[in-house]
């Protein structure tokens, strides 16, 4: 089984999403996300732009990264945009370490509809680039 660790600084948004699309392209994987400064909460914006593309990520936890420390990981998949100062490097065992990098939604000001659209591209983005992720390193193991 391929163990893929996303990693993004409050593992409410970004991250989660990722790990969802992972999930849905492969049921068969173990993906789990975490966060550097992890909130807690999974964001609501994250939670209505997936349920638009039929995916629940309503249960998913925000979760620590130290919970994640004493697992050896095939990939560790970075998302935050800015990932030199938002995402320090993981320091568990990692055959593989990978940034993908995203625009954070959640830190967006503005109207409604401008937020809920860019909410939008960044769930279409993640998916886009996770599926290329996917199609180049996990199908051909």
């Amino acid at each position: 089984m391929i163990k893929i660790l996303v990693l993004c600084t409050g593992n409410s948004c970004r991250s989660q999403m990722a790990r969802a699309f992972l999930k849905s392209f492969d049921s068969g994987l173990m993906v789990r996300s975490a966060g550097i400064s992890a909130i807690g909460t999974v964001n609501e914006g994250a939670i209505k732009a997936m349920a638009e593309v039929g995916i629940d990520i309503s249960d998913q936890m925000s979760d620590p990264v130290d919970v994640y420390l004493g697992t050896e990981w095939d990939y560790v998949i970075t998302v935050c945009g800015e990932a030199a100062e938002s995402c320090p490097e993981f320091v568990g065992t990692v055959k593989n370490r990978v940034h993908i990098g995203f625009d954070d939604p959640s830190t967006l000001v503005g109207d409604k509809d401008y937020i809920v659209s860019e909410y939008r591209r960044v769930r279409d983005k993640i998916k886009e680039q996770l599926y290329d992720f996917y199609s180049s390193e996990i199908m051909t193991q």
